[in-house]
């Protein structure tokens, strides 16, 4: 069993108002509620786990989100538990997957991780965080021990899984290895004696198996408290793996630009998933908006707002003025990223655009433009006298150099 640290002693804070919208605010389901409300109210000290698996380098808002709430855990003053899963990464959840997820590897995983304590510390104060990795306990255990986890589960608790469920019935391969990964979940709540345990909702069976583990080590089965998904810049649940996220790591600039880039439907949903703005407040922007308020003036103010919470307020208002000159008085801006040839390699490794696949397709639309002309490009010119400027999508520049 693994070793747990010692909790750092704070002052625990029972504020009814501030415990109700812990409990509420973008939160689904809570295992169990009266259980877990009861125990915040008595001012007891609970230890409050979230683990995240580094399957790409940059975490995104939507890991933000229960990161968030973390932080909400911990200005309440409760111990913060943040366990990086450089053991379960390699595993592979498939939760939220239609399909088997890779193994990746060792050296994958410690790339992927490098700048998470740093980017957790956007929004936790690290110095009074709990943090490990899950290799600590999971690389000692024995087949014994694996074994006894799993008799503690059925396969068809498995397989009754909604997404495992359809790729059984549509006759896709599902590998044992599947299997293992919400015991090995379950086993990082014994190893670090969680009280409470977060994850968004497409965790929930993982987030259970805690539940069922823990009295097996004479623990209390912990709490749990699911969050709200959001959707990224297509539409779509955000994710690394389709690229449609906004992330920590990005600069104020193009954090801005994505999210005024999204549809104007989750201007409320992400202030209240991503920010902290007061409910109250947000409830009258919302309702502006019922008003046939101008939602862009309204998602401007969600930008600056996100922004400032990951790069400060003055790095918020500076990204505003390059979006309203850029893309509101059809200005360029003045700081563009320089490409060398080969240009698609390049704007590839530069991170302008996602892949090849995603250049050609914007050529292909007519979406690569000269930024002072207009004039449309179906591929890069074959070769330049001078720098030249193109316009990428609708909000990305990059200058040409010969």
């Amino acid at each position: 069993m693994g070793v747990v640290e010692l909790s750092i002693i704070m002052k625990v804070n029972t504020d009814s108002q501030k415990i109700e919208e812990l409990l509420t605010r973008g939160v689904v389901e809570t295992i169990h509620r009266d259980s877990l409300q009861s125990k915040l109210k008595n001012g007891s000290q609970l230890r409050v786990k979230l683990g995240i698996d580094p399957t790409s380098p940059d975490l995104h808002l939507g890991r933000a989100i229960p990161l968030l709430k973390l932080r909400d855990f911990q200005e309440l003053g409760h111990q913060i538990v943040l366990i990086v899963g450089d053991f379960t990464g390699i595993i592979g959840d498939t939760s939220d997957k239609e399909s088997e997820r890779p193994m990746l590897t060792h050296e994958v995983i410690e790339h992927n991780m490098e700048t998470y304590k740093e980017q957790a510390g956007k929004l936790l104060d690290m110095e009074k965080v709990e943090f490990h990795h899950n290799s600590e306990w999971l690389e000692k255990l024995t087949y014994r021990e694996i074994g006894e986890h799993a008799n503690l589960f059925s396969v068809a608790d498995f397989i009754a899984r909604d997404n495992i469920k359809r790729r059984l019935d549509a006759g896709t391969r599902v590998s044992l290895r599947e299997v293992l990964y919400p015991l090995m979940q379950g086993y990082d709540s014994v190893a670090v004696c969680a009280d409470v345990e977060l994850g968004g909702t497409d965790q929930r069976f993982n987030l259970l198996a805690g539940r069922a583990l823990q009295p097996h080590y004479d623990q209390e089965p912990q709490n749990i408290v699911m969050t709200t998904l959001i959707n990224g810049t297509d539409g779509r649940k955000m994710s690394s793996s389709w690229g449609n996220t906004i992330t920590l790591t990005m600069s104020a600039d193009d954090m801005y630009g994505k999210i005024m880039s999204m549809n104007d439907t989750e201007i409320v949903p992400y202030f209240t998933l991503c920010t902290r703005v007061p409910l109250s407040k947000i409830a009258d922007t919302e309702a502006t908006l019922l008003a046939d308020g101008n939602p862009r003036d309204i998602k401007m103010g969600l930008a600056r707002e996100i922004v400032g919470m990951y790069h400060g307020v003055e790095a918020a208002r500076a990204a505003e003025e390059v979006f309203v000159a850029t893309f509101q008085q059809g200005g360029i801006p003045e700081d563009l990223v320089e490409i060398v040839a080969p240009y698609t390699e390049t704007l590839v490794a530069a991170g302008v655009v996602t892949s090849k696949s995603e250049l050609r397709r914007l050529f292909d639309a007519g979406g690569i433009r000269n930024a002072e002309t207009g004039e449309k490009y179906t591929e890069f010119p074959k070769s330049l006298d001078a720098p030249l400027v193109l316009k990428v999508g609708k909000r990305r520049f990059v200058k040409l150099l010969p």
